[in-house]
């Protein structure tokens, strides 16, 4: 037996997911898994600014997780890489706690990384569908 995946698109897909061959998220089971999402414009280029790059990232994270029914307070696990991350770490994660939101927070792995495509961030997250 075949099943096809539940696949999430969120309304303005960037040009990525066509690219590179992958889907923004899939349902299974109760959960919501999203691909890393990244500070991409529409076309697929990087937003030049790190602190905007961030925001783009967690803008189109939002629009994914917003198609699903689900927002950032439903995320439970997330894995974040960032380019060298002993210059931009701080940058990166005052930004990203704009859109955190407050305690308790969802599992966190970190991971510095040397190529991103041209990014400098991505985040990966797995959250809890609402039933």
């Amino acid at each position: 037996m075949t099943s096809k995946r539940d696949v999430v698109f969120p309304p303005e897909r960037h040009a990525l997911y066509e690219l590179h061959r992958y889907s923004p998220a899939i349902r299974s089971n109760g959960f919501l898994f999203v691909s890393g999402q990244v500070g991409s414009r529409k076309d697929g280029s990087p937003e030049p600014d790190l602190k905007d790059q961030v925001r783009r990232t967690f803008a189109n994270l939002n629009a994914i997780l917003a198609e699903a029914g689900c927002s950032f307070d439903d995320v439970v696990d997330t894995t974040i890489f960032m380019v060298d991350p002993h210059a931009k770490f701080e940058t990166l994660w005052e930004v990203a706690g704009e859109y955190w939101g407050e305690a308790p927070y969802p599992t966190v792995t970190a991971i510095g990384v040397t190529w991103l495509a041209g990014f400098d961030f991505e985040i990966k997250v797995i959250a809890k569908l609402p039933e």
